[in-house]
């Protein structure tokens, strides 16, 4: 399993964007998760799925709220991970109004996950595998913090908390 000092491991996301900016086009961008946290920090945090109860009234919108906070603690971007494919992640930011403040990730075949070692085995609930609820802050790919939740819990990997350890570093 991941454990800070590590660097992230190498691997590629997906995202789906609706407005062309920067090196983003319309439609889904492959994102190489090593050359992306390449000299910036950033907070992200994994989640077991799109749309799930948890993650879609508390913490995404934690993060989407803190935003501006985190930004002027030095993150520069903020990433919400998990295994969705890129149309999911896509529709579920639009949801959430997410654009310009959380980046949503697709880790469609969990490959960054099972590299993370943070997965979760949802079979038995229909879900198949997924992210482990998880936070961290990397500083140019490495991991600083790393906030990993027990089985069912949401006390560790919130916005509030990476807020406090992106300010005190």
């Amino acid at each position: 399993m991941l454990k800070i000092g590590d660097q992230i491991p190498p691997g590629t996301l997906q995202e789906f964007v609706d407005v062309e900016g920067g090196v983003c086009s319309v439609g889904p961008n492959a994102i190489d998760v090593s050359a992306a946290t390449a000299g910036k920090t950033i907070a992200l945090f994994a989640l077991p799925g799109a749309f799930t109860p948890t993650c879609s009234a508390q913490h995404v919108p934690g993060y989407i709220a803190q935003a501006e906070a985190l930004k002027a603690a030095g993150v520069d971007e903020i990433w919400c991970v998990s295994v969705n494919d890129v149309f999911v992640m896509g529709a579920w930011g639009r949801d959430l109004a997410a654009s310009g403040k959380v980046r949503m990730m697709a880790d469609g075949s969990a490959d960054f996950t099972k590299a993370t070692g943070l997965t979760l085995d949802l079979t038995a609930r229909g879900m198949g595998l997924r992210s482990q609820r998880y936070s961290m802050l990397l500083v140019n790919g490495q991991v600083k913090t790393l906030n990993v939740e027990a089985a069912g819990k949401f006390e560790v990997s919130d916005a509030t908390t990476m807020l406090a350890q992106a300010t005190a570093r």
